[in-house]
């Protein structure tokens, strides 16, 4: 759209250079701001007085110069070729007497009085000054602290109210809230804090910047600091679990054969270790090499408990781990602090059994996956042992697996495997029509079949009164899995069955 000038120029205030621009300079300087964003402000004010003046329908436009300092009030009219709005138009054929170019959309520009300021004016023209200036400074706050999340600070503490700790942070305040402080530690007005910034949250009085001494990457920052390996991306922190202020674990890892990556962080005799301890007030921390292997990790981290054997359910994501009896309070730890300490750094749940405990439950496994070979294959029970130990462990196994794997087992032939695989199917075979018949009689309705779930998934799921896509589809993948089991049904499955049931709800739509 075009701009052109309704009138000349002649309705100019003169203001002396260093009460606009040269103010405006030093109030930016003062509040660290842009001095743009301060005469912006004085525009902004000057043409809501101007308005206030000449009419608060109008379009009325304030400019001051950056060079100069001169102040040019406007009022501006949108070329139409009908008029709706008075205040704010202009016809094209009215304009035309004084523009023969001026076409619809053009906005002209008529020169308005200069503005003389009364008391209540300039005194509402300074709080919108304060405040467009306030929101400037408060804007450029939360730019600057925005890239400074994650850094470690040093605070002076100004006031403690309700437990939350108000801190000095040089142009704004940070709070370090109960629950971010490390147990049984107390401030007072004028100590000084060492704390990572956590958050950061934009509010009415300027943004709030969130401190935390719990927070796992400030013990990662305190290592960082005093051990120039991490610092320089030598040597990694892979993983930390904390209970702030009692103990904690933290996993290292490093590329370089040459370096020692627990020693590093350890210290001689302690010396870099013991600088983090004492500024988490005596917080012990454990360090523990960081490995891919689930099983290394997990025996690493529940140090200093010595582990015999473990055992992996990667279905349900559990490590089951078996220690001397004399071995399992230190495995658990007081409270279990360190069993859940360990499980929490590895990722894993974490099951401390002893070794009497184990060799029972292995004799029980044993015992009922022998009675179920004997009755689902026809076998006698020495066979069905010699199944186990060659790890077979379901009916699923014996009856898909390759033959091959039942030719290196001494004493069965190929006769044999076909005979037992074809007994297998069979009795899969037999209990899905068991499952299929007892769906019917619990009544499951006959489109539950096609969404991914078996019989005796539907068995399960029939048993909790879900018996129609749409009870199905009122669940959340997690549950589904509870309810079916977590080892039979992995959750992205689970997901995808819920996904498959609520199929009809949108085709409605």
């Amino acid at each position: 759209m075009a701009s052109k000038k309704l009138k000349p120029v002649e309705n100019l205030i003169q203001h002396p250079r260093h009460e606009l621009i040269q103010v405006a300079d030093v109030v930016a300087r003062e509040k660290g701001i842009d001095p743009e964003e301060v005469i912006e402000a004085m525009e902004h004010a000057m043409q809501r007085s101007a308005k206030q003046k000449y009419g608060m329908d109008y379009d009325i436009r304030v400019m001051i110069d950056r060079q100069s300092g001169h102040v040019q009030t406007v009022r501006c009219l949108t070329v139409v070729e009908t008029v709706e709005d008075d205040n704010n138009h202009v016809s094209l054929e009215v304009a035309r007497v004084d523009y023969p170019d001026a076409n619809v959309d053009d906005i002209l520009e008529e020169n308005l009085p200069p503005l003389e300021f009364g008391r209540i004016a300039a005194q509402s023209a300074r709080q919108i000054i304060f405040q467009k200036v306030r929101d400037a400074e408060r804007a450029r706050q939360y730019e600057e602290f925005k890239n400074r999340v994650g850094d470690v600070v040093n605070a002076l503490v100004k006031r403690v109210e309700f437990g939350n700790v108000i801190v000095d942070l040089g142009k704004t305040e940070g709070i370090l809230r109960k629950e971010d402080l490390i147990l049984r530690e107390t401030y007072r007005v004028g100590d000084r804090v060492r704390a990572i910034i956590h958050d950061l949250k934009p509010e009415a009085r300027g943004p709030m910047v969130i401190l935390s001494r719990t927070h796992n990457k400030f013990m990662a920052s305190l290592f960082a600091q005093e051990v120039p390996e991490i610092y320089d991306g030598i040597i990694e922190i892979k993983a930390i679990a904390r209970d702030s202020g009692s103990r904690a674990k933290m996993a290292v890892y490093t590329a370089d054969p040459n370096i020692d990556p627990v020693g590093s962080c350890v210290g001689m005799r302690g010396s870099r270790v013991q600088v983090v301890v004492n500024e988490l007030q005596g917080e012990k921390v454990d360090i523990i090499n960081w490995t891919n292997n689930p099983a290394t990790f997990v025996v690493n981290a529940l140090a200093p408990a010595e582990v015999s054997r473990v055992v992996i359910d990667e279905d349900n994501h559990r490590i089951d781990v078996v220690v001397a009896e004399d071995q399992l309070s230190l495995a658990i730890g007081r409270r279990g602090q360190n069993v859940r300490l360990a499980s929490q750094l590895t990722g894993w749940k974490i099951d401390i059994i002893t070794q009497d405990d184990d060799v029972a439950r292995r004799a029980q496994e044993n015992e009922n996956r022998t009675i179920l070979f004997t009755e689902a294959l026809d076998i006698d029970e020495m066979f069905a042992q010699l199944l186990i130990a060659e790890g077979f462990a379901s009916v699923e196994e014996v009856a898909f697996i390759d033959v091959d794997e039942f030719l290196r087992i001494e004493g069965i032939d190929e006769d044999t495997a076909n005979e037992l695989q074809l007994r297998a199917r069979n009795y899969l075979d037999s209990l899905e029509e068991r499952y299929k018949q007892k769906c019917v009689d619990l009544g499951v309705a006959d489109d539950m079949h096609g969404i991914g779930l078996t019989s005796s998934m539907l068995v399960k799921v029939a048993e909790k009164s879900i018996k129609t896509r749409d009870e199905l589809g009122e669940l959340a993948g997690d549950e589904l899995q509870e309810i079916v089991g977590a080892g039979v049904l992995d959750i992205d499955t689970a997901n995808a069955v819920i996904m498959k049931a609520r199929e009809h709800w949108f085709n409605q739509e």
